[in-house]
C-alpha cells in the first residue's frame, strides 16, 4: 500500500468551469504550460501559470495513471496542492476518439489563417494525445 503521509503526496484537483472532472492524491502532475511541461512532486515550489490545450498526467498515489485533455487555462500550486483551472477538461475514457478525428480533420479544413480553427485544432490534438497516451 502507498505511503500517503502529507509530505509524499498531492492533493489534486482537475476542474472544468462546469464540473469537477477529476480529485484525488497523486505523487506527480505533469501538465504544459506556456513555458514548457511542468512536472509536479510532493513538496514543489509554490506555482502559479498559465496553461495551453494539452494533456496532463496524473500518476496516483495508488500507482494508477490518469490522463486528461485540457483547454488553456492555469495550474496553481502551494503547501501539496494543486490545482488546474481549465475551460473544458475531459478524462481520456470519456473521449471518443473517432469523434476526435473527425474533428480534427473539420478545424484543419476550416483554414489555417482562423484562429478559431486554429483553436479547434489544438484541441482536438490534445484529445487524441490523452487517448493515445492512456492507452
Amino acid at each position: 500500500m502507498a505511503d500517503l503521509s502529507t509530505d509524499k503526496v498531492l492533493q489534486v484537483e482537475l476542474v472544468a468551469a462546469d464540473r469537477l472532472v477529476w480529485s484525488g492524491q497523486a505523487t506527480m502532475v505533469i501538465a504544459r504550460t506556456t513555458e514548457g511541461d511542468v512536472g509536479i512532486l510532493p513538496n514543489h515550489a509554490p506555482l502559479l501559470s498559465s496553461i495551453i490545450e494539452g494533456v496532463v498526467d496524473v500518476q496516483t498515489a495508488e500507482g494508477e495513471t490518469w490522463v486528461a485533455a485540457v483547454d488553456a487555462g492555469f495550474i496553481s500550486v502551494a503547501d501539496n496542492r494543486v490545482s488546474i483551472l481549465s475551460e473544458r477538461a475531459e478524462m481520456s475514457h470519456e473521449i471518443d476518439l473517432e469523434k476526435a478525428r473527425q474533428d480534427l480533420e473539420r478545424a484543419k479544413d476550416a483554414g489555417e489563417n482562423d484562429d478559431a480553427a486554429q483553436e479547434a485544432v489544438r484541441r482536438a490534438e490534445a484529445r487524441i494525445r490523452a487517448v493515445e497516451r492512456a492507452s
